[in-house]
């Protein structure tokens, strides 16, 4: 119908250069006539690449994983590629591994791990084999693959020193899941920040991520028979929990205890108080995800990229009531 070669056709469909204006628009109108859409399933036949990014997320309903398998889907189609998504709530290899296996066999370009566990990042690397891949997680992973994370120790230390900084000493923490990477790395860095002399098993209490855990993890503490001054929790809805047990207790936050979280979830800035937390820049660790894959199906070399947190100081941090005394 339009009157050109099926070669032209195609450097048009991929936006090649080299097509005249006049033709440019014969073809388009033609397509337009025709109700043409293009076979994918063909072209990646012919061509070897499916423009599509197999996506494997554990945990997809917490924020952090969420939101990072967001910026990616949105940073592959900005690049012309199409996500195929799988969710694993479950911690389950032989599920993870069959996940992998279908993505290899659906032929995917490339596959993006979402790892919250490093039983993901292991079983990930087997049965991904030879296949471009990107592993976004705060796991050990091998030499020779790319991976790209937020810097959860070093947003953790941010907060410890902000909290330090204002005079705080017994600093308390509310612990993400054993086994949760992201969860194990801040309570590691928790640890590493505590002032000389503190106690680090009589001020962490061990939580599940949900704003109960952080409710009855609040109690715990406020039963010590020296509470603490400070609580950071390791996301932000157990320190919603928290929040709520310290009001129904009778402090007051912050002049008698200072609460930070992690995530900056929405609606934290509208807490009662607004709190201080971390945010994880998750644009920036989707666009850092594609470009890893686009270098991986470019067969560059491996490499890693950590995106730094950002600290968000709201009205739940103040000095210790001792030192706010005077």
């Amino acid at each position: 119908m339009a009157g050109v070669s099926t070669q032209t056709v195609s450097r048009v469909l991929n936006g090649q250069p080299f097509v005249s204006k006049d033709t440019l628009q014969r073809v388009n109108e033609a397509i337009s006539t025709l109700g043409y859409r293009r076979n994918l399933t063909a072209r990646a036949l012919v061509t070897g690449s499916s423009l599509v990014i197999g996506t494997l997320v554990t945990k997809p309903t917490m924020a952090g994983p969420s939101g990072a398998t967001l910026a990616i889907e949105q940073m592959a189609r900005a690049r012309g590629y199409w996500m195929s998504l799988a969710g694993l709530q479950s911690n389950d290899p032989d599920e993870n591994y069959k996940v992998i296996s279908h993505f290899v066999d659906q032929g995917v370009a490339g596959i993006i791990a979402v790892a919250q566990t490093q039983v993901c990042v292991d079983t990930t690397l087997e049965a991904a084999k030879d296949m471009p891949l990107v592993l976004v997680t705060s796991g050990v992973v091998p030499a020779g693959h790319s991976t790209v994370d937020i810097d959860q120790a070093g947003s953790v230390a941010q907060l410890m020193a902000m909290l330090r900084g204002l005079g705080h000493r017994r600093i308390a923490h509310i612990s993400g899941p054993a086994g949760d990477l992201h969860g194990d790395v801040r309570l590691e860095a928790w640890r590493q920040a505590l002032p000389a002399g503190q106690s680090p098993t009589e001020l962490l209490v061990k939580g599940d991520w949900s704003s109960t855990t952080g409710y009855a993890a609040a109690l715990s503490l406020l039963a010590l028979d020296e509470p603490p001054t400070a609580i950071f929790c390791g996301n932000d809805e157990m320190a919603l929990g928290v929040l709520r047990a310290l009001y129904e207790h009778g402090y007051k936050v912050p002049d008698d205890m200072s609460v930070v979280g992690f995530d900056n979830i929405t609606g934290t800035d509208c807490s009662i108080p607004p709190l201080t937390t971390i945010r994880q820049n998750h644009d920036a660790l989707g666009f850092a995800a594609m470009e890893l894959m686009l270098d991986a199906l470019d067969q560059a070399p491996a490499r890693g990229v950590t995106i730094p947190g950002e600290l968000i100081v709201r009205a739940s941090t103040a000095p210790p009531p001792l030192r706010r005394g005077g």
